[in-house]
Parts: C-alpha cells; structure tokens; sequence
C-alpha cells in the first residue's frame, strides 16, 4: 500500500519534488535544481528527501508568474504510517483505518529504522507504532523525528503491549503525542486516530 503523508514543521500541506515537477510540467531534477539555487525554498527530511511547503510553493509559483490552481492546494487525504514488527498486526490497523471517515492513505513499515525512510518517502500526518521492534524500537524513532526541524511536528501514537510507567515516562521524553495499549479498543483507537489527525496538541 502506499500512503502520503504529511509531517509538517507547520500547518501547511508539504509537497515532494514530485509533485512540485508535475504541477509545474518539468522534471523532478529541474525542481530540485531550483531549491539548490534557492529559487525555491524547501527543506530535507531524515532520509535526505526534500519537502516544500504549499506556501512556500505558492510564493514560487506568484515570484515566476505561473498560475496558482487553487484546487491543487485545497487539500488531500490524511496520510497515516503504520509501523509494528508483526504483519498481523500491520494488517489489522490497516483494515481499521482505511475504514475512517474522512478518508486517510496508508502505509507500513517493519521497523523504527524502515519507518524513518517511509516519513522522508511519504511525509505522515502521523504514525502508529510499535515500541518493541528489531533494528530500531520505538523510543529511538520518536527521538530522531522529533530531533529533525522537518519531522518535528509528526504526531505519534504508540500503540503497544509493554506500557508500563518506566515505558510511559520515556515515551514522554521521547515525544511521543499519545499511547495506547494492545490489545486495542477499536472504537477508542479511532477516536485518538481522528483527534491526532485533526491537529490537537499533544499529550501530557
């Protein structure tokens, strides 16, 4: 599955050098030529991929006399990254999130360290994840997105079946924006989903 996501340092939409090339009809190395010559501003995610902000996009294409679709920057489903060792599990939150209202895209990854190249891939709105997990757990990966200005303002909701105190202090000092415990309470688990995805703070 593939999923969109958007992991923004503010509230506005982020764009790759993909979609920035089409809008604009040239190639992605073109796009990518005019943010190394500071045409147009963008910044780089954990796995080294630039984003550009809708804004920041608009201000280029206004600066270069090219029309602004308004239609392009109205918005698009909300992106969700699924992450957790275990493909059962994978596949169940999944199938309970595809089955949201409004719509959100999906995508997964196996572990903390496929997960960081999946948030510079695809740019989250947000991530469910595991904690236990080979290579890079979840505490590491909460570290090093919110250590990244251009991953910073990714919510992450942890979900797992290790949440004790210790486990809950650290989640704070690692950042991460709630937790819940496995197994899951499905209506519950949507109600989080949806208030993260909405935009409310983090949790204390």
């Amino acid at each position: 599955m593939t999923t969109r996501i958007k992991t923004a340092p503010g509230t506005s939409k982020l764009l790759t050098t993909g979609e920035v090339a089409r809008y604009c009809d040239v190639s992605t190395n073109a796009v990518k030529k005019w943010i190394r010559n500071g045409r147009l501003k963008a910044f780089r995610t954990p796995g080294g991929h630039f984003r550009v902000e809708s804004e920041d996009f608009k201000a280029f294409l206004a600066a270069h006399q090219m029309p602004i679709r308004e239609d392009f920057f109205a918005g698009s489903a909300r992106r969700v990254l699924v992450v957790d060792d275990d493909s059962q599990v994978r596949a169940m939150l999944c199938e309970v999130l595809l089955t949201m209202e409004p719509a959100v895209e999906v995508e997964q990854a196996a572990d903390g360290y496929e997960a960081l190249l999946k948030v510079g891939q695809f740019a989250p709105d947000l991530l469910v994840m595991d904690l236990k997990m080979p290579r890079m757990d979840g505490f590491e990966a909460c570290r090093r997105i919110r250590g990244n200005p251009g991953t910073a303002g990714t919510n992450i909701l942890i979900v797992s079946g290790f949440m004790d105190d210790a486990a809950q202090q650290e989640l704070m000092r690692s950042g991460a924006s709630d937790w819940m415990r496995k197994p899951l309470d499905v209506n519950e688990f949507r109600r989080r989903v949806a208030r993260l995805l909405g935009g409310a703070p983090r949790a204390a």
